[in-house]
């Protein structure tokens, strides 16, 4: 596949956004990008169905239509083509402009020329871009707000694009103390790596892990079970060698306790609607806030 370029976007960005490739190069950001357009390759009907069913699932909204979606992060877009074949009119956006050319070339597979679906360049924290996109029934970010290198603040920017009586789904890595200070380090190091190299350093830092979970699988006798992870996505559509490199690069990394965020969003007028925080270890965290 050909790199994917961004569209011609209606909107100026702030000159922050600018900024991306060049916090990129200095090593100071990892290029979601650039992962999200290998990712791309794998995408089918079934990863597709499958990033319907956990977003309907986590929503309690077998469907989304007449509804409006904010994506924020799309990185992929695989989460946005969800929320469009499920109904919604969507609006997506990245800081990543490869991250927005990902989204743009999915949309262009599968809903060409689609006046529901907006994909743009653009960041949370941008207060000016983000004040001129109204409100949202659903707002949705995955894995994104504890990038951006201020975590409360863009997740102070996703509560107030939720209308009344909407929904703003988050996804944020958990605070595991002195682990999540571990993974910091292995993280600011893998960006400060030649390209070359990062396979190898992912690979190796993963290598524990992959052992045990292996090592498990032939204890209960299903060797299989293991391969299967490799060879099937996963329960939202994502692929297994791509989670690792996001996981081990994704850098800026700040994480939060679960009472932290529902605290932080309660005081912001938000009730808790759904909940996934059990065994997810240095993972993310889900939540599922309504406004009242």
């Amino acid at each position: 596949m050909t790199e994917l370029r961004a569209q011609p976007q209606a909107l100026v960005p702030n000159p922050s956004v600018l900024t991306a490739r060049d916090e990129v190069a200095r090593g100071e950001r990892f290029a979601f990008g650039k992962n999200w357009q290998q990712f791309l390759r794998m995408i089918d009907d079934t990863r597709i169905r499958q990033a319907e069913v956990s977003l309907a699932q986590m929503l309690r909204e077998p469907s989304l239509a007449g509804r409006t979606f904010l994506d924020i992060g799309c990185g992929s877009g695989l989460f946005s083509l969800a929320a469009r074949r499920l109904g919604a009119t969507v609006h997506s956006f990245d800081f990543d402009t490869d991250s927005v050319a990902c989204a743009a070339e999915l949309r262009r597979r599968y809903f060409p020329g689609d006046r529901e679906w907006t994909v743009e360049q653009g960041s949370v924290l941008d207060e000016r871009y983000l004040a001129s996109l109204g409100t949202f029934d659903v707002v949705y970010s995955w894995g994104v707000l504890h990038h951006t290198g201020r975590m409360w603040d863009a997740i102070d920017a996703a509560c107030k694009r939720v209308g009344p009586g909407g929904k703003l789904f988050i996804a944020l890595y958990n605070d595991l103390g002195t682990r999540t200070k571990r993974w910091h380090g292995i993280k600011k190091v893998y960006n400060g790596l030649p390209q070359f190299l990062r396979p190898l350093f992912t690979a190796a830092v993963m290598a524990p892990e992959e052992a045990k979970a292996l090592a498990r699988a032939v204890l209960r006798g299903r060797p299989a079970s293991y391969l299967g992870l490799w060879t099937q996505s996963n329960d939202r559509g994502m692929n297994r060698w791509r989670d690792m490199v996001d996981w081990v690069g994704g850098y800026p990394y700040e994480v939060a306790t679960p009472e932290a965020v529902f605290e932080f969003c309660r005081e912001r007028g938000f009730g808790l609607l759904n909940l996934r925080c059990g065994g997810v270890g240095l993972g993310c965290n889900q939540f599922v806030f309504e406004r009242a």
